[in-house]
């Protein structure tokens, strides 16, 4: 029996086909999770795989946010499935049940834990030489602790907690438990790619849970250590699960499955190793074979866990009614009319309420807002206000047709840069060389165009100096157009040609550099990286996107990828704030 796990960070992850990605790992039980999908925007190909059954949980409160989702091989169908931990979720004919004492939860905190979609458990039963016996798959993903959210640290820790209390129920009565997923904290500091940067590094909360949760979570991971060290309580751990990957492996170091891809960390192997498998202790000492990591598996920010296990699964003859090829819109049968007038339940209520109240996901960029369909209509359908006061629809029907009839000239670009008409500034056709004069009613004419801008009195010398530059720009091109014009006469004008050429070349030279000045000064691109002290290369622009002062602020760092201190390939610390103005 082989089992993996895979935080995937969206389904998408799977651009060549959800069951070749499947197949790839040849394994009987395949978890997920951040599937950052809801039920609403799950897709039949992605829900109903050829050859296994798969097990959905959707956060009730946003789309593109968290979710997981357990695929089983119809060679390991199991005989239960229930989503969420508190039971609230379950349906009852075939759930898997043993929730234990959740006296230490409010109603309200139950419901919260289980309306963001961080928990599968599947039940399936497997043969070993003494005979049949039960097996409780719990797939998880555990909240992240965001620094600035104290509500987040608590609801972890919480979830933590009925995590620990439902895993220790089921195996208290008699089923073997293994709990994979991702955990979302780095146990020991070999777990961690630069643990002495952290401050309290041990007193993490979530930490000290592992230490109670991990039987022989001894401080060198080496558990037979910690077994024959009766002596020294302060490194025994009385937990009842053991962290697999450890057991195997309790020394090895940069084994890491999570790296930043805003940062390319994982071209340094800059990370932590946040997901596990955890195993009952008599599971894994009896039937464990080996756990490892798959670093060479990408795709995601975080790489995949397998373990094997000598046991063979016997399949259930019928999928618990979870299975997703059940839903109604994936089953082929036409729903009744009564379904869409069902009560809603007072946990669909709460979802409603506390939707606002959900966090961001783990990869900020990747979120996307449910989007009220009314608002979304309102909005398209809706027309721009106008500033004046309503019309009639008799005047609406004459103004259209002076429209329709009307010869008017193409504007010039400058009547996008004309202040407000006023007795101290002229208009742009006075100011041209060929401008004849113009009457009143002729100046509002031309001054009907757009006003981009309503400049004030002390705004009229950098009006006047915009519009020298554009009358110099429109001056040039009149010039080259009327040099091409006069380029293409007869051969009996040559030498009237040559003397205006002459006059055009004149003034061309007179004006040159104004008109390149002038776009410079509008149209600024990237300002030019600097090279980093430590590597003589050029530096990558960045944005500050977190909220504070300096929100937007654009800044340069070294474009090397993260990575520690001590590794010459890795980003040095060059760090230098992009001014004002450039």
């Amino acid at each position: 029996m082989k089992i993996v796990t895979w935080n995937i960070n969206g389904i998408r992850t799977f651009k060549n086909g959800i069951k070749k990605a499947l197949d790839s790992f040849d394994a009987d039980i395949i978890c997920v999770q951040e599937t950052k999908v809801t039920r609403d925007l799950l897709d039949e190909r992605t829900a109903v795989v050829d050859g296994y059954n798969s097990y959905f949980s959707f956060s009730r409160g946003r789309s593109g946010y968290s979710g997981v989702a357990t695929f089983c091989k119809d060679t390991a169908t199991p005989f239960a499935a229930e989503e969420g931990l508190t039971g609230l979720l379950a349906n009852l004919g075939d759930a898997v049940g043993c929730y234990g004492d959740q006296c230490a939860f409010s109603t309200e905190e139950l419901q919260s834990l289980d309306s963001e979609g961080r928990a599968v458990i599947t039940q399936h039963k497997f043969m070993r030489e003494e005979g049949s016996e039960t097996l409780t798959v719990i797939n998880v993903y555990c909240p992240r602790a965001d620094p600035e959210k104290p509500e987040r640290k608590l609801f972890k820790l919480q979830f933590y907690k009925l995590l620990q209390s439902r895993a220790e129920t089921i195996e208290g009565l008699g089923s073997h438990v293994i709990i994979l997923g991702d955990i979302n904290t780095s146990h020991r500091p070999i777990d961690h790619c630069d643990p002495d940067d952290v401050d309290n590094f041990e007193d993490n909360p979530g930490r000290k849970w592992l230490d109670t949760f991990l039987f022989g979570s001894a401080e060198n991971g080496n558990e037979g250590e910690v077994e024959d060290s009766e002596s020294s309580p302060k490194r025994m751990a009385g937990g009842k699960f053991v962290d697999t990957f450890r057991h195997f492996h309790p020394t090895r170091a940069n084994a890491f499955t999570c790296w930043s891809t805003l940062t390319g960390a994982r071209q340094t192997n800059y990370g932590t190793r946040i997901d596990y498998i955890f195993g009952s202790r008599s599971l894994v000492e009896k039937s464990f074979l080996s756990a490892d990591i798959m670093p060479e598996v990408e795709g995601s920010d975080h790489c995949p866990v397998f373990a094997q296990l000598s046991c063979t699964l016997i399949p259930s003859p019928k999928c618990p009614s979870l299975c997703t090829r059940y839903m109604p819109e994936f089953a082929g049968r036409q729903q009744k009319l009564s379904r869409f007038f069902a009560q809603v339940s007072e946990q669909q209520n709460f979802s409603r309420n506390t939707a606002e109240s959900l966090p961001g996901s783990q990869e900020a960029e990747e979120i996307r807002e449910n989007v009220s369909p009314t608002a979304a209509r309102m909005s398209v359908g809706q027309k721009r206000p106008s500033d004046g006061p309503p019309e009639s629809s008799a005047f609406k029907g004459k103004r259209s047709k002076q429209v329709k009839t009307a010869n008017k000239p193409q504007g010039s670009l400058l009547a996008f840069f004309k202040p407000k008409p006023s007795p101290e500034i002229f208009s742009s056709q006075s100011l041209m060389p060929s401008a004849k004069p113009a009457n009143s009613s002729s100046l509002k004419s031309e001054d009907s165009g757009p006003e981009i801008h309503k400049r004030k009195p002390n705004d009229i010398t950098d009006y006047n100096v915009t519009h020298d530059m554009l009358t110099d720009c429109l001056t040039e091109v009149r010039e080259e157009a009327e040099g091409t014009r006069l380029n293409t006469e007869g051969q009996g004008c040559q030498g009237e040609i040559q003397i205006k050429a002459t006059s055009h070349q004149e003034t061309k030279d007179s004006k040159k550099g104004k008109c390149p000045d002038f776009w410079k000064a509008v149209l600024r691109g990237p300002p030019q990286p600097p090279l980093c002290k430590e590597h003589n290369e050029p530096c990558v622009l960045r944005t500050v996107k977190k909220a504070g002062p300096n929100l937007g602020r654009q800044f340069f760092v070294c474009a090397r990828p993260q990575g520690h201190a001590s590794n010459p390939e890795a980003r040095c610390n060059f760090f230098a704030w992009v001014e004002k103005g450039k």
